[in-house]
């Protein structure tokens, strides 16, 4: 069986489609149909060999209940980042297409690419984001005080320490504190015109393919924090799980709070739902399998 090449397997799981991701995956790592079978039938899933032969050549795809429950035990036994082949079923309007955008793309501010040459930013192809949570903090004076950010990697290549955050604020506004837990900071750029901050984010140790990683870090502002009408991140590969929060001050709480999302960052904001703030005055929301693109919330104080 010709063998199929790591880098390769992980571009087909980012643009699919599934019967082409799911048959690469079974060559590169040399398991039979039959040997798929029977560790899925170890595992209290009973699937034909028919049935898997039709799914890798695309003539049906697994909708119902079992079927994807048979779909998440194949990522695991054919040791894929987790929901990677679940993403690939959903509609081709929910995945985003090809390899990743460049990200000006995302963050077309001038200096963000010679921030990430200076630092020499590697890793995050190599990492795959099981689980990300933003929480921005709203002062009593409409500022942002303080983001938050904790977040689950897995590793797709043994030997993966680190990944590179990007932080910009449209104010121009550089943080005047960091935190780290689970991390520390390595190489750190800022680029004061522009409000934008690189930092490496160093692991403990290298990863092992497969090892999953948890680390939390902070940019803090201050009474001098800029004001603050919206907060969000841009992703350049699709998402499995990313929750924001946006915590207000009692003394400033806001008329109205809005979802926001953008393909790019050349296009402009929209918003896509009404948020309704909690009595503990909090907004969030959170998405599973969502597209590559712009996400965050904007809000509206009177």
């Amino acid at each position: 069986m010709q063998s199929v090449a790591e880098d390769d397997l992980l571009q087909v799981l980012r643009s699919g489609p599934f019967n082409v991701a799911l048959h690469a995956a079974i060559q590169a790592r040399g398991l039979s149909l039959e040997s798929l079978r029977r560790r899925l039938e170890a595992q209290g899933v009973a699937v034909s060999l028919s049935t898997l032969s039709y799914w890798q050549r695309g003539r049906t795809r697994p909708e119902r209940a079992g079927s994807l429950r048979a779909v998440r035990g194949l990522e695991v036994i054919l040791e894929l980042p987790r929901h990677s082949l679940l993403t690939l079923l959903k509609p081709n309007a929910e995945r985003p297409p090809g390899p990743w955008p460049p990200i000006e793309e995302l963050c077309p501010e001038p200096g963000v690419r010679d921030l990430l040459d200076e630092i020499g930013a590697g890793g995050e192809r190599l990492l795959t984001g099981l689980s990300l949570h933003d929480q921005h903090v709203i002062g009593r004076h409409r500022e942002l005080r303080e983001v938050r950010t904790r977040a689950v990697f897995q590793a797709q290549r043994r030997g993966v320490d680190r990944w590179t955050a990007v932080y910009h604020n449209p104010h121009g506004v550089l943080p005047t504190s960091r935190t780290a837990r689970g991390c520390r900071f390595g190489r750190v750029r800022m680029d004061a015109s522009s409000g934008l901050i690189a930092a490496e984010l160093l692991f403990d140790r290298a990863l092992g393919r497969g090892e999953t990683y948890l680390l939390e870090y902070g940019f803090g502002f201050g009474e001098s924090g800029p004001p603050a009408t919206e907060e969000g991140r841009g992703f350049r590969t699709a998402q499995h799980e990313y929750l924001i929060e946006v915590s207000f001050h009692p003394a400033a709480l806001p008329a109205r709070c809005y979802r926001t999302w953008r393909p790019d960052g050349h296009t402009a904001l929209e918003d896509a739902a009404d948020l309704r703030l909690s009595s503990y005055h909090n907004v969030h929301f959170i998405e599973f399998g969502m597209p590559a693109g712009y996400h965050g919330i904007r809000w509206e104080w009177s």
